[in-house]
This record gives C-alpha cells, sequence and structure tokens, in this order.
C-alpha cells in the first residue's frame, strides 16, 4: 500500500472534486465529481454522465477509474487514490474495490447527498441484508453452469484478476 497523502493533499485534491462537479452542474451534469490519482503522480478525472450517456453506471468516480485504468492501460490501480465530492455509493466503492484503489477520500457525504435528492439509503439496506426484497437474486443453476470456469482454468493465456 502506498504511502498516504499529506492533508495538504487530501484537501487540494477534494477541493479540485468539487469544482469538477459543481462544473458539471453548470453544463447539465450530475453533482459529483471525481479524482483518480495514480502511484506516479497523474490525476485522471471523473464527472457524472448517468443523464448525458443514458448509463447508469457512468457515476463520477466510475468515469475516473475508467479514465485512470485506460491511460495506464492496466485495470489494477494498485497504489492509486480516488478523491470524490461526495460519499462513494456501493456501485461506486466496488468499483474502486475491483480496481484495487487504496484509499478513498471524500468531501460530502451520503447525508449531504440525500438532502439534494440523491438518496441511496435503500441500497446499503439492501447490502446490509435489510431489503432484500428490492431487487431478488436466486441462484439457479443449470447444466452448463461450470463450463466458463473451466474454460477459464484450461486457458494458459489468461490474465488473471
Amino acid at each position: 500500500m502506498a504511502t498516504a497523502p499529506s492533508a495538504l493533499e487530501i484537501n487540494r485534491f477534494l477541493d479540485q472534486a468539487v469544482r469538477l462537479a459543481a462544473a458539471n452542474v453548470d453544463a447539465g451534469g450530475g453533482p459529483f465529481g471525481a479524482l483518480v490519482v495514480t502511484s506516479d503522480g497523474r490525476i485522471h478525472e471523473g464527472v457524472n454522465h448517468v443523464t448525458r450517456d443514458n448509463d447508469p453506471t457512468a457515476h463520477a468516480e466510475v468515469v475516473a477509474i475508467r479514465a485512470a485504468a485506460a491511460a495506464s492501460a492496466n485495470f489494477d490501480l494498485s497504489g492509486s487514490v480516488l478523491y470524490a465530492s461526495c460519499e462513494p455509493c456501493p456501485l461506486c466503492l466496488a468499483a474502486a474495490l475491483w480496481a484495487r484503489v487504496d484509499r478513498v477520500y471524500f468531501a460530502a457525504d451520503r447525508h449531504a447527498a440525500a438532502a439534494a435528492g440523491f438518496d441511496d439509503a435503500l441500497f446499503y439496506e439492501y447490502f446490509e441484508g435489510t431489503q432484500p426484497d428490492l431487487m431478488p437474486v436466486r441462484h439457479t443453476a443449470v447444466p452448463a453452469s461450470g463450463v466458463p470456469f473451466v474454460a477459464w482454468r484450461d486457458n494458459p493465456d489468461r490474465v488473471e484478476y
């Protein structure tokens, strides 16, 4: 794990993420901005493109992670830090985990987002197991369920992730 950034760096990057979010609102987008600072010091920006792209996964943090991975030609962003204008939702946290981001810092919290109309409390409750009927997910095995995993294990050219 990389060395933690200084308080000055954290504040500077969070301020930049907040400015990105505000500018995105002015451009017709959602009020979210994010930066991924990779281990080599490069800064990769992202803003919320959900309504612009009709993509429910185009959250600022995901857009920044995608930009960092594309620029570094690597899906593993170990050593990187994610700075977000607002507390990352479960989708964004999962994306940061899959990208192997080392740390996450955020400015506003989920309660401030909820007050502005972006309430994801139900999602947190779902993942805590208190709202299972929100979206039922059921395991249904079929005879070929394991075939893709056998193909993966048998592929000598696979790239582990």
